[in-house]
C-alpha cells in the first residue's frame, strides 16, 4: 500500500466515523418518497414507470387527469405483493375518491421535489441559505429549467439571473466566510449559470456565432457580479455544448474588462474521456491570462443521455462506460488541479468519500492549506457527509437549484436516477451498507483487477460485430455514423470542402451510356439557390435518341449482369459505400451549394446513401441463395429470386444522393440494369453517383446516366416497351401519371411493368394535453422548417388539443421567431433557400391562399436579400377543408388546427389523401397506444420529430396517395425489384432418396462461375 493510499483510507474512515455520528438514511424524507425510492431500486422497469409518472405529474391540471395517468402507468405493474399493496391501493383509492387522491399525489411529489430544489423563487431560497449558514455551509445557486425554445425565453432567463444575483447580494451583504482564511478566493455570493438557458439557437457546429450571441448577454451579468463582489460559475451540460462553453469562457474572460477578475469558474466533467486534455488547455490559458480562475470538478450528470445519443448516431461514446474509470479520472484531474493551485482554485463536486478523501490527502501531501479549496455537494443529498466535512475544518458549498416544479422536473429526475443508480456511492453507503474498505478502494486497483483493465458492462450482451464480419449474414447491421459537427476537426473539414467545391463551380457533366461519356448540343445549368447567379455546373441534355441508346445498352448488359453472382453485386455496393464515406465532406459541401441543404442535413443525406448500399448488400446476401420450401422425402423444391430486367430510376432533388443511390443500389444488387435520371436541379450530385459507381467497378451498360427534361426523356422511357421496372420518387402528379402509363401494355413488351412509386404527404403532428412542450415545440419547429420544409416527411399540420392550445402557441410562435434563416454555407442555419424560382413563387402563392383562408400568426421578416428564400410562416384558425390543410405545399409553411379532444385530432389527422408520416406528443401510455393503432401513416413517430428516417431502423414509405406501400430501407424492399421462381426436382430413384436436403443451395447460374 502506498503512503497516499494509506492516508486516503485514514481520512475516509474519519469521514465515515463522523457520518455515523449523525445516522441518516439515504432518503432523508420518510413516507411516500422513501417508499418510492425503495421500490425503484428493486425493479428497473418499475423505476422507469415511476420516474416517468413523476415527470408528467406537474403538467396534469385536474385530479381526473392525475388518476387516469396513475392507472395507465401502474395498472400492470403489480409484479410483487409489496408493489401491489403500495400502488394497487393507491389506484383503488384513486378510482373511488379522485378528488382526494389527486391532490395528495401532487402534494407528495411536490414535497419530494423540495428535497432537491432549495426554493421556488429567490425569496423562498433565502430561508434555506440562512439555515445552511448556521451550519457553516455556503451556497451556489442555479436557476432550474434547461430548455429554452425561443429568444424571448432566453431573455427572460438572463433577466432572472440578474434579479437573482441582486437579491442574493442584498440579502447576504453582512455575511462572512465561515473559515475566514483565504476568503478572498471564495465570495459569499456564488451563482451558477447554464449557458444553454441564454440562447435558444446554440449550435455546436458554429461556436463563433454562438459566442457572438452569448457574450453580449453575459457581459451585464458579469459586470454586475464584479461590482457586487460575487462569483459566477459556468455550468457544463451535454457534450455537444462542451467545446462552445469552454471557448466562450476563455473568450469572455480574456477581454480587457474581465481578464484580471478572479471570481469566475467553469465545470469540468470527469466522466468525459477528453476532460484531462480540456483541463490542461484551461490551465495553460489561465497562466497566459495571468489571473486566477476556478474549476468545479464533477463526475457528470448526463451519462444516460450521452451513451444513448452516441449509440443512436454511431459516434464514439464521449463518456467512460464504467464507474471506476470515471472515479480514476476524477483523481487524475484532482491531482492536476492541486498541482496548479497557484493559478486555479479547486472545487471538488462529489458525494464519493473516496474521491473526497483523495483530494484531502493529495492536498496535504502538496502542503496546500485546506482553506484554499472547497467541496461542493448537492442540496438535499449527503447531509451527513457535509456535516462531517465542516467538522473536519473544510469549506463546504451546497449546489442549490431554484425554481418552480414544472421546469425543474428534468433536474429532479436526474437526482432520482442518481440516488437509485446501481453504481451510485450514496446508495452503496446509505442504503446497501457496503463496508468502508470496499468504498475506499483505489479505482485504479479495481480496473487492474478486471480482465485487461476493462469491466464488462451491466447486463452485457455479446456484440457480434467483434466476432462476425459485417459482410456475413449473421452480423448485426450497423448504420454509418453521422458526422459530429461539435468536433472542431469536423467543422474545419467541412469548411475546407466548401472552399474546394466553390472552386469547381461551372464544371460540365456528360451523359454516360454503356460506359461512354457522351456530350450533346444542348446543355442546361444547375444553380446555387442561395445565390442564383452562381452556376454550380452544366449538364449535357439527353433527348429521345440518347434515351433509346441507354435502354438498348441496359437491355444488352442485362443478359450478363443477371447471371453475375449476388455476392459480386453485393461487393460492388460495399465498394461504393466506402467511396461515399471517403468523399463524404466533398459530397456534403456540393449539396449545400446545389440544393441549399444545411450542413447536418447534407451530411445526413450522404450517410443515408452509405446505409442504402450496405443495408441492401446485407439483405441480398440473406435472400440471394435458393432456399428449401419444405423438407419432403424424395423431392427438392427451392424458391429463389430473379431480376426483372431494365430499371428506370427517376429521383427527386430534395435528397439528391440518398434517394437516387437507394433506388439505384436496390436495382443493381438484385441483378437489374439501370438507367438513372436525377432531377434537373441536382444533376451535378447525380453525376457524382455515376462517378462513384464507375470507380467501384460497375460494368459498362449496367448503370447508365441520363440528364434531361422529365417531360421528354422521362416520359419516353416510362412508356418504353423494353423498360421493365420504374422506381420513382417525386410529386403526386407525376407519380400518378407514371402509375397509369405503366399499366398500359405496348406491342413487344416482355413483362408487366413494376412501379415503385413514392410520393408526397400532408403530414400531421398531434400535441396531447400532457405533452412535454420542451420537446414538442423544438421537434415540431424542426419537422416543419428544417431544410425549408422540403421533405416529403415534413410537418405540415400541427393539431393541438384546445386544453393545451394557448400554452403551445405562445411557445411555438416564440420558437419560430428564433429560428436561424440564411445561407446554408454557414454552419448552424436551419432554414435556407427553396430549390428554384418556380418553387419560390408556388410557395408564396400558397401563403397568399393561407392569408385569405386563415389567420397569419407568424411570418419571418429578416431574409437574405438574394436567393430563393421563403419566410417560415405559421397560420392559425385553419380548418380541415381549407386548401392549406389539404394540399402539399413543400415549403416552410405550417398550419395549426385546434381540436376538442383526441378523437377529433385523430379524425383530422387521418382526413387527407395522404398517409406518409405522422407524429404524436404525449405522456399518456393509453393515448400513445391508441395512436399507434389508429393514426394512418406509413411512418408514425411518437415523442420525436416526424422526419429523419434511418435505413433499417425506420423503413420509409406511405400509402393512400403517398405511395404504393413500399418501404425503402426495409427488409422487404428488394422484393419489389425481383421475380420469385420455384424449381422442383424429383430426387427419388428406385425408392432411394437422399438422407438430407440442405436448407440452402448455390445459385442457379449457368455456365457455372
Amino acid at each position: 500500500m502506498t503512503s497516499l493510499q494509506g492516508e486516503i483510507e485514514q481520512r475516509g474512515r474519519r469521514i465515515f466515523e463522523l457520518v455515523d455520528k449523525y445516522p441518516e438514511s439515504l432518503f432523508s424524507k420518510a413516507g411516500f418518497y422513501q417508499r418510492l425510492m425503495t421500490l425503484s431500486m428493486r425493479d428497473e422497469q418499475l423505476k422507469l414507470q415511476l420516474f416517468r409518472f413523476v415527470a408528467v405529474l406537474p403538467s396534469l391540471h385536474t385530479s381526473g387527469e392525475i388518476i387516469e395517468h396513475l392507472q395507465e402507468y401502474f395498472a400492470d405493474a403489480h409484479d410483487s405483493r409489496k408493489v401491489s399493496q403500495f400502488l394497487g391501493a393507491g389506484i383503488r383509492l384513486a378510482g373511488s375518491v379522485p378528488g382526494i387522491s389527486g391532490p395528495i399525489l401532487r402534494w407528495n411529489v411536490s414535497e419530494m421535489a423540495r428535497q432537491f430544489i432549495a426554493g421556488r423563487n429567490p425569496n423562498d431560497v433565502m430561508r434555506t441559505l440562512r439555515k445552511r449558514r448556521t451550519q457553516k455551509i455556503g451556497f451556489t445557486v442555479d436557476l432550474l429549467g434547461e430548455a429554452v425554445v425561443s429568444e424571448t425565453e432566453a431573455d427572460e432567463y438572463a433577466a432572472r439571473y440578474l434579479d437573482l444575483l441582486e437579491g442574493l447580494a442584498r440579502e447576504t451583504r453582512d455575511w462572512v466566510d465561515p473559515l475566514g482564511k483565504n476568503s478572498e478566493f471564495f465570495p459569499i455570493v456564488n451563482l451558477s449559470v447554464k449557458i444553454s438557458a441564454l440562447y435558444s439557437q446554440m449550435s455546436p457546429d458554429d461556436p463563433a456565432e454562438t459566442i457572438a450571441h452569448l457574450a453580449p448577454k453575459l457581459r451585464p451579468l458579469l459586470r454586475r457580479a464584479r461590482e457586487l463582489g460575487a462569483f459566477i460559475n459556468f455550468d457544463m451540460e451535454s457534450y455537444a455544448h462542451k467545446n462552445v462553453t469552454l471557448e466562450l469562457f476563455k473568450t469572455v474572460f480574456t477581454e480587457e474588462e474581465f481578464k484580471d477578475w478572479p471570481h469566475a469558474g467553469i465545470v469540468i466533467q470527469a466522466y468525459l474521456q477528453d476532460s484531462e486534455a480540456n483541463l490542461r488547455d484551461l490551465i495553460e490559458w489561465g497562466r497566459a491570462r495571468g489571473t486566477r480562475f476556478a474549476v468545479r470538478l464533477v463526475k457528470g450528470a448526463y451519462w444516460d443521455y450521452e451513451t444513448t445519443k452516441s449509440r443512436q448516431n454511431g459516434w464514439d461514446c464521449p463518456v467512460y462506460l464504467h464507474k471506476p474509470e470515471s472515479d480514476a479520472n476524477f483523481e487524475t484531474l484532482t491531482r492536476l488541479l492541486l498541482e496548479n493551485e497557484s493559478i486555479v482554485t479547486s472545487a471538488f463536486g462529489s458525494h464519493n468519500v473516496r474521491s473526497i478523501a483523495h483530494a484531502q490527502a493529495f492536498a496535504e501531501e502538496l502542503g496546500i492549506d485546506r482553506s484554499r479549496f472547497e467541496f461542493q455537494l448537492l442540496y438535499g443529498m449527503a447531509g451527513p457527509i457535509k456535516r462531517a466535512l465542516v467538522e473536519m475544518g473544510y469549506r463546504v458549498r451546497e449546489y442549490c437549484p431554484v425554481g418552480e416544479l414544472l421546469p425543474g422536473m428534468s433536474y429532479l429526475v436526474r437526482r432520482l436516477l442518481e440516488n437509485t443508480s446501481n453504481e451510485g456511492f450514496l446508495r452503496a453507503k446509505f442504503s446497501e451498507k457496503v463496508p468502508a474498505e470496499e468504498l475506499l478502494r483505489d479505482p485504479c486497483e479495481i480496473l487492474r483487477g478486471s480482465q485487461n483493465g476493462v469491466l464488462p458492462p451491466s447486463n452485457a450482451t455479446i456484440n457480434m460485430t467483434t466476432t462476425t464480419p459485417k459482410t456475413q449474414p449473421g452480423a448485426p447491421y450497423e448504420n454509418a455514423s453521422l458526422t459530429n459537427f461539435a468536433l472542431p476537426e469536423n467543422q474545419e473539414k467541412m469548411r475546407a470542402a466548401l472552399r474546394e467545391q466553390r472552386k469547381q463551380f461551372g464544371r460540365k457533366v456528360p451523359l454516360t451510356i454503356n460506359g461512354e461519356k457522351i456530350w450533346t448540343d444542348e446543355m442546361f445549368s444547375s444553380v446555387n439557390p442561395s445565390q442564383p447567379d452562381q452556376i454550380v455546373g452544366y449538364a449535357a441534355e439527353a433527348g429521345i435518341p440518347e434515351a433509346e441508346r441507354a435502354v438498348a445498352a441496359a437491355r444488352v448488359a442485362f443478359e450478363k449482369w443477371r447471371r453475375t453472382s449476388f455476392e459480386e453485386r453485393c461487393q460492388l455496393l460495399e465498394r461504393a459505400a466506402e467511396i461515399l464515406e471517403r468523399r463524404r465532406f466533398e459530397l456534403s459541401a456540393l449539396e449545400v451549394f446545389e440544393v441549399g441543404k444545411p450542413w447536418a442535413e447534407a451530411d445526413g443525406d450522404i450517410r443515408e446513401a452509405i446505409d442504402f448500399c450496405t443495408f441492401y448488400a446485407r439483405r441480398m446476401r440473406l435472400m440471394g441463395r435458393p432456399h428449401l420450401t419444405q423438407n419432403v422425402p424424395g423431392e427438392e423444391s427451392y424458391q429463389h429470386y430473379c431480376p426483372r430486367g431494365v430499371a428506370l430510376v427517376i429521383a427527386p432533388w430534395n435528397f439528391p444522393m440518398a434517394i437516387l443511390c437507394g433506388m439505384v443500389s436496390a436495382a443493381l444488387v438484385t441483378g437489374n440494369t439501370v438507367i438513372m435520371k436525377p432531377s434537373e436541379q441536382s444533376v451535378v450530385i447525380g453525376s457524382m453517383l455515376m462517378e462513384i459507381y464507375e470507380e467501384a467497378g460497375v460494368p459498362p451498360g449496367v448503370l447508365n446516366f441520363l440528364n434531361g427534361k422529365g417531360s421528354v426523356i422521362g416520359a419516353h422511357m416510362v412508356d418504353h416497351k423494353d423498360v421493365d421496372l420504374i422506381a420513382f420518387t417525386g410529386s403526386r402528379e407525376v407519380g400518378l401519371w407514371i402509375w397509369e402509363t405503366a399499366g398500359k401494355t405496348r406491342e413487344g413488351q416482355r413483362e408487366l411493368k413494376r412501379v415503385i412509386c413514392e410520393m408526397g404527404g400532408k403530414n400531421a403532428m398531434i400535441v396531447d394535453s400532457d405533452a412535454d412542450l420542451d420537446e414538442a415545440i423544438v421537434d415540431s419547429i424542426y419537422s416543419a422548417f428544417g431544410f425549408q420544409g422540403q421533405k416529403c416527411s415534413a410537418l405540415s399540420r400541427l393539431i393541438v388539443l384546445e386544453e393545451n392550445y394557448d400554452r403551445v402557441m405562445e411557445r411555438l410562435l416564440g420558437a419560430a421567431a428564433s429560428v436561424r434563416v440564411g445561407n446554408p454555407e454557414e454552419p448552424g442555419i436551419v432554414v435556407g433557400p427553396v430549390i428554384d424560382e418556380a418553387a419560390y413563387r408556388r410557395i408564396l402563392d400558397y401563403i397568399e391562399v393561407g392569408k385569405s383562408e386563415a389567420t397569419l400568426a407568424y411570418q419571418a421578416k429578416e431574409l437574405p436579400p438574394h436567393g430563393y428564400f421563403v419566410p417560415p410562416t405559421i397560420f392559425t384558425g385553419v380548418k380541415p377543408n381549407m386548401r392549406i390543410a389539404r394540399e402539399e405545399i413543400f415549403g416552410p409553411v405550417l398550419s395549426v388546427l385546434k381540436v376538442r379532444d383526441l378523437d377529433e385530432a385523430i379524425e383530422v389527422a387521418n382526413g387527407t389523401d395522404y398517409a406518409l408520416t405522422a407524429g404524436f406528443f404525449s405522456r399518456s401510455p393509453a393515448n400513445i397506444e391508441r395512436v399507434k393503432a389508429q393514426l394512418e401513416a406509413g411512418n408514425v413517430y411518437i415523442n420525436r420529430p416526424c422526419t429523419g428516417a434511418i435505413v433499417g431502423r425506420h423503413p420509409f414509405g406511405g400509402f393512400k396517395m403517398s405511395g404504393g406501400g413500399t418501404k425503402a430501407g426495409g427488409e422487404d424492399y428488394l422484393l419489389n425489384f425481383l421475380i420469385p421462381r420455384v424449381v422442383t426436382e424429383n430426387v427419388a430413384r428406385h425408392g432411394l432418396t437422399p438422407e438430407k436436403t440442405p436448407e440452402y443451395r448455390d445459385e442457379f447460374l449457368w455456365p457455372k462461375q
